[in-house]
């Protein structure tokens, strides 16, 4: 479970003062599909292929991992270096953006796949899916300014994967959503409301316990949990279905969006 340690120890952080937690972008569909690193079933994650699949297959949205370039480029890559997913070697932060363009991704097609650019991606967004932005190693102004640029302000939440990470989202774009993990240290229902009480988001990925899940519909926080594995299918869905959440993240989404039109669950569980 990624993140769930990014606020241990913070719940004394108290009166930062912030607006409560905006509204998630406008949704097609009762219930949140997200397709995770893009949809690449069947092309390579984090590229504007699996941004195009993702929306092609009926995702809600696209999930993607920002890092930047030794020369200060916002770019797509879920690992901190490119030995996974291309035919290079070493940290994206030690590569310069020519450098980084000039390596293949990883394929299974025969196509050559280049590492996007995070405007390159929201263009390839913009009016046909949301972005799940997990920001990685990037620079909070940057990357609201590319948003913007981009037209892209209503159709991106942002997933904090450090403490750090959060005022400065709060000061700079106040207006966006935000999601995180609860902490290991926030998993009682006293613990969770004083967490919310000094954090505002408007998602949260790793609750399951039934108090909890209370706490998060009064105050109106949504949760989306992660079904993601190379082997998930039926079984995994209705675990995370029967919930009774507003969203999960899959590796397979045209297959889970198959599956809840098929059982009449595309517009949210039944109650």
């Amino acid at each position: 479970m990624k993140g769930t340690l990014i606020f241990a120890g913070c719940l004394l952080l108290h009166g930062l003062g912030f607006a409560q937690q905006p509204a998630l972008p406008a949704q097609k569909h009762g219930f949140v599909v997200i397709a995770h690193r893009g949809n690449h079933e069947t092309v390579p994650e984090n590229t504007v292929a699996s941004v195009e699949a993702a929306y092609q297959c009926g995702a809600d949205y696209a999930e993607l991992d920002l890092r930047t370039t030794q020369d200060g480029h916002l770019v797509l890559m879920h690992d901190a270096t490119v030995d996974r997913t291309t035919n290079g070697k070493g940290a994206v932060a030690e590569y310069t953006l020519a450098a980084l363009r000039r390596l293949t991704i990883n394929s299974t097609d025969g196509k050559i796949y280049r590492v996007p650019t995070f405007t390159e991606a929201l263009k390839a967004a913009r009016d046909k899916v949301h972005i799940y932005l997990d920001f990685k190693e990037a620079d909070v102004a940057q990357a609201w300014q590319q948003i913007r640029e981009a037209g892209m302000e209503k159709q991106v939440i942002v997933y904090i994967n450090k403490k750090e990470q959060y005022q400065p989202w709060r000061e700079i774009a106040p207006q966006m959503p935000l999601m995180s993990s609860l902490p290991d240290d926030a998993h009682t229902p006293a613990q969770m409301e004083q967490f919310l009480d000094t954090y505002s988001f408007a998602v949260l990925d790793n609750i399951t316990d039934s108090s909890l899940m209370n706490i998060a519909r009064r105050r109106r926080v949504s949760v989306w949990l992660d079904a993601q594995s190379p082997n998930e299918g039926p079984d995994a869905w209705k675990a995370v279905l029967d919930r009774k959440v507003q969203g999960m993240q899959s590796d397979h989404p045209g297959a889970l969006v198959r599956y809840l039109r098929e059982h009449k669950l595309r517009g949210g569980p039944k109650k």
